[in-house]
């Protein structure tokens, strides 16, 4: 289990629909990656925004439950984004004539914007994190959302070796093994015994079988199509009755316990199952013919920009208004029903609206996201 982060005060379908591109080819798009990154990057600011909460009422669960819920249900946003990486990745990496090249262009849009935002975060917003820069840079703690950046970089380095076994890898007996496996390091970490890793490591153990899997996915996008439009149904059936059941053993967990790693964790057996669930019903639903593509690409394109502003949205939002209108009102009957998604929303939407007014400025995106 991860260590808890500690809070300083058809052509519509698809653009391409073909598995075999040339190296000349255009980058591929798949108009419903586009939603589910959008849809990831809101959960992730969710989770923070309640996260907030519960800090403030000191882990008091079960007299804010739907605060907790809320929290739970958007527990698949970190291995979503892994698995969205994965399949981004194989979809595209034929467009890459060498090694040189691919690293270049993965980590010319990344790593300046990671370290931008590092600086930010470390020098003006947690400013007593002591550790050396080059430290904090590896281990991804110059705010408690940046962990997430170190195992993406550790991913693509990676990603070219899995590429060249992707026939080994995508055999369903191997996919069974390495689904089992990580099912079983998830289960040793979550309930067993937390392993020694700092991040990146830790991190990637935790999420290599949902990269695979993204991977997988992209070679074989019209068939989980049709697996998903067959059993629609019952896939959002087994969703739901998975996100009470994160909900129920969180709660329960943390209510045996003590120990808020139990509701705090991304990475459970349970949150890989949901994650899956989540990506296929999300893969579906985006992937409708009707649904136009620019507005979702546009949030897309805000998403990493959003990924690293929301922490120092939601430090301001809640030091001006959050805190004492959580404090006068959040702690009532109505308050615990309605001031989460006010919170949530309102840090969001700053953070899209900012996103959307720096990406007009020349040049401004290689830098920030």
């Amino acid at each position: 289990m991860k260590n808890r982060k500690i809070y300083p005060p058809s052509q519509n379908r698809l653009l391409l629909r073909n598995d075999s591109v040339s190296p000349n080819t255009e980058k591929l798009r798949v108009k419903s990656l586009d939603a589910i990154r959008a849809i990831a990057i809101s959960a992730v600011v969710l989770i923070h925004t309640t996260t907030r909460t519960i800090e403030a009422i000191k882990d008091n669960l079960t007299n804010f439950p739907f605060a907790f819920f809320l929290n739970q249900i958007a527990r698949f946003a970190v291995p979503l984004f892994f698995m969205v990486s994965g399949f981004a990745l194989e979809l595209n990496y034929v467009n890459h004539t060498n090694h040189f090249a691919y690293l270049k262009k993965r980590f010319s849009k990344i790593l300046i914007p990671y370290i931008f935002w590092s600086v930010i975060y470390y020098l003006l917003i947690y400013t007593q994190n002591h550790d050396n820069f080059l430290k904090v840079l590896y281990l991804g703690n110059a705010s408690y959302q940046l962990y997430f950046i170190p195992t993406l970089f550790l991913f693509y380095l990676i990603f070219p070796i899995i590429h060249k076994m992707y026939s080994v890898l995508a055999n369903k007996w191997i996919l069974i093994i390495l689904a089992f496996s990580q099912m079983l390091i998830l289960y040793n970490d979550y309930f067993i015994k937390p392993y020694k890793l700092e991040d990146p490591l830790h991190t990637a153990l935790m999420s290599y079988f949902v990269f695979i899997l993204g991977m997988v996915a992209a070679r074989n996008k019209d068939k989980l199509l049709e697996i998903a439009l067959r059993w629609k149904t019952i896939l959002a059936g087994f969703t739901v009755l998975t996100a009470f059941y994160i909900f129920w053993e969180g709660m329960t967990n943390f209510l045996k316990t003590g120990n808020y790693l139990t509701f705090y964790s991304n990475f459970r057996p349970s949150t890989l199952i949901y994650t899956i669930l989540v990506g296929l019903v999300l893969f579906y639903i985006f992937d409708r013919e009707h649904l136009k593509s620019s507005p979702r690409k546009k949030l897309s394109d805000a998403s990493f920009f959003v990924f690293f502003i929301h922490v120092i949205i939601l430090e301001n939002v809640w030091k001006f208004v959050g805190k004492s209108l959580f404090n006068s009102f959040g702690i009532t009957p109505v308050g615990k029903i309605i001031f989460d998604p006010i919170f949530f929303g309102v840090v969001l939407g700053i953070s899209f609206l900012t996103a959307f007014l720096i990406r007009k400025v020349p040049f401004a995106p290689k830098i920030t996201g």
